[in-house]
């Protein structure tokens, strides 16, 4: 089992990886303020996990609310079936919430933690390899709107982060796809040992060789808690961590939620990023085509925004969290671990990029 502590002004709180913590009570316990906690989770996880994390929390006899499972229905509705749920088993400001499942079940947990009683407890227990490596670690809550992802949300640390690993068994290769995205990106953010370690290792890797696996997921963690620590709420360095999220959340909203993995469409967002910073800025020829290369070694399906007007990317990208004043921000790259915001894009080179 690896440990790592998220440090932020307002909380500490550990990361567990490795294999069967899920039925391990010290690691969930110690985190409760009483015996109210109500576990979300989809149709998908719930079946599969849910009867050994109700073992590990022994006497407690949790709450259970079981949603359906897609990017589609990460909304206010689905937010205010939660609400109802917690004041329908009249639970107070010490209750806890625990996010059984992958990104959409913890951002949606993690954003009604956040405003129920204007603040409650919540425990991550992230499914996916996607959301053990990103969504899950940083305190990044919310919901979509039918104009933008993620535009409805908080930021809301939690009690404590439990990766356990054996779950990634149960994942298709599309998933496990999907989660090295954001893998590759925080390496290109940050690190070149740990870009050229995921590039030689990627067979490896795809195929959960569980050692190797945890290696990866702790050092992706650490790379994001490292920057999480230092800006919390994103108001500077943090933002480098949207490598890729523009373009990408363009693709999931313009294609539809839940049309795509949330994974696949930052994989093509950073290769979009690349391959603008290779046109447009100081990336070289080979580093681009590093980049390239490594999002195919990790399968991840290029070329699904094809069929996308180029009108309608520019509008999305306008709303993007990431706008200010109307004015596009990217984040593009100069070279491994040496990333960048661009402010004020060119929209005419913008334009012309996506035209082609």
């Amino acid at each position: 089992m690896k440990k790592l502590s998220l440090d932020t002004k307002h909380k500490t709180y550990p990361i567990y990886i490795g294999e069967n913590l899920l039925s391990d009570d010290k690691y969930i316990l110690p985190h409760l303020k009483n015996n109210q906690v109500l576990v979300v989770s989809n149709e998908t996880v719930a079946p599969l996990y849910l009867d050994s994390l109700k073992k590990s929390l022994k006497s407690i006899k949790p709450a259970t609310i079981i949603l359906k499972d897609g990017e589609e229905y990460k909304n206010i509705t689905t937010v205010n079936v939660i609400y109802d749920k917690l004041i329908d088993v009249k639970f107070d400001r010490d209750c806890t919430l625990i996010a059984l499942g992958g990104g959409v079940i913890g951002d949606i947990t993690g954003f009604v933690a956040s405003t129920y009683m204007r603040g409650v407890s919540f425990i991550q227990i992230p499914t996916t390899l996607l959301s053990q490596v990103d969504s899950s670690v940083g305190g990044k809550t919310g919901v979509n709107h039918p104009k933008g992802k993620n535009m409805i949300g908080s930021f809301w640390q939690p009690e404590c982060v439990l990766s356990d690993t054996n779950t990634l068994k149960t994942l298709n290769k599309k998933q496990i796809s999907a989660g090295l995205a954001e893998i590759i990106k925080v390496a290109i953010i940050k690190d070149k040992q740990f870009f050229e370690k995921l590039y030689n290792n990627m067979d490896s890797i795809l195929s959960l060789k569980q050692d190797l696996i945890q290696d990866v997921i702790y050092q992706s963690c650490k790379i994001k808690a490292d920057i999480v620590a230092i800006d919390e709420t994103e108001q500077g360095i943090r933002a480098l961590l949207n490598l890729g999220h523009t373009f990408g959340h363009a693709i999931e909203t313009i294609l539809g939620y839940g049309n795509i993995l949330h994974g696949e469409a930052v994989g093509a967002g950073i290769k979009l990023a690349a391959v603008y910073s290779n046109k447009y800025g100081k990336l070289k020829d080979n580093k681009k085509d590093m980049i390239v290369k490594i999002l195919q070694m990790a399968q991840i399906p290029m070329g699904m925004d094809k069929n996308i007007k180029v009108d309608d990317y520019m509008d999305v990208m306008a709303v993007d969290k990431k706008t200010k004043n109307g004015k596009i921000n990217l984040i593009l790259i100069n070279d491994i671990a040496d990333v960048y915001i661009a402010q004020d894009v060119d929209k005419q080179n913008l334009h012309s990029f996506l035209s082609q």
